[in-house]
């Protein structure tokens, strides 16, 4: 048998990833798709799948290692297939002659009904309460939403060997957390709290001038931990075969989802539509930001996505 080096795959631009936990020992026997470490960044926790059946023979990472695409994660011995021995041969079976008047017909047995298919049988097949669609895309599990629980879920489901599919309106994966919430708020109360701490250098007879604050670099600063957040969701989407649909969905019944497809940098509609099947389904929406219907319309009064966008510089 051959052995297997499985490695850490596409997971956009991430690096240096500590490693939380080690899912599988040497000896362990592994499928295919099945999780052999967990990885977390500054906010995404995700998985690293094994694309090689067989058995554990070394575990190239510890708890607190960090890793990057390629880095090689643990080897195994790659499980062989051998064809099935034709015709019962080798399996101790003896033919044996009977002479033909000792034979007696024996009365037609007829066969017990074979087993139905689960409930999730393809295009022909219409499950119980479901009205009839023509399907564009079949799956076993739809999730609605790809923020923090919506894409966990559906990275879930495919490590468990689910054919997945992901809706998100927006160009990228990750929700309001990634896109326009706790990453690029973090981002710059980090640098706030690095400009407040150079001023305590004072006392140690080390004294810097008054800040100078360039808003374009700082917003692009902050885009930057976005977009490499959200890639690497997007390179371990693909790692997973998670097929990710942008839209917005609508369901038609309890097994199928209308999905009106969007472009642009916001969601734009673009009048195609397509119309998904599914078995099972988490809806994963999340939230979004309501208008107040007292507040008057003013542009000073913005919501937390029109301040991170950081067009204005604040006087204080």
């Amino acid at each position: 048998m051959s052995t297997v080096e499985l490695k850490v795959p596409d997971i956009g631009d991430y690096a240096d990833i500590p490693v939380i936990e080690v899912l599988v020992k040497v000896g362990d026997s592994v499928v295919k798709e099945q999780s052999l470490v967990t990885l977390e960044s500054d906010k995404a926790t995700m998985e690293v799948p094994a694309d090689t059946a067989g058995v554990v023979k070394e575990i190239r990472v510890k708890l607190g290692d960090k890793v990057s695409m390629g880095t090689v994660v643990a080897v195994i011995e790659a499980a062989a297939v051998s064809p099935p021995p034709p015709g019962g041969e080798g399996l101790g079976e003896r033919v044996i002659t009977v002479p033909r008047e000792s034979v007696k017909a024996s009365p037609p047995v007829t066969p017990p009904p074979s087993p139905q298919p689960p409930a999730f049988a393809g295009a022909g097949s219409t499950p119980p309460g479901g009205g009839s669609y023509t399907a564009d895309i079949e799956c076993e599990m739809l999730v609605l939403g790809a923020g923090p629980g919506g894409y966990s879920a559906a990275f879930r489901a495919a490590d468990l060997g689910m054919q997945t599919v992901l809706i998100e309106r927006y160009a990228t994966l990750g929700g309001v957390c990634l896109n326009v919430g706790c990453i690029p708020s973090k981002a710059l109360l980090h640098t706030a709290s690095v400009m407040d701490e150079v001023k305590t250098m004072a006392k140690h007879g080390i004294t810097f001038g008054a800040p100078v604050i360039d808003m374009a670099r700082l917003r692009d600063f902050k885009n930057g931990v976005v977009k490499k957040l959200t890639g690497g969701l997007a390179g371990m989407a693909k790692a997973r075969k998670v097929d990710v649909v942008r839209g917005v969905g609508k369901f038609l019944d309890a097994h199928h989802v209308e999905v009106e497809i969007t472009s642009g940098t916001s969601w734009d509609m673009t009048g195609e539509k397509k119309v998904i099947k599914f078995q099972k389904c988490i809806i994963a929406a999340g939230s979004q930001a309501v208008k107040l219907p007292f507040m008057p319309e003013d542009p000073r009064v913005v919501d937390s996505t029109g301040a991170l966008l950081l067009e204005v510089k604040p006087e204080r």
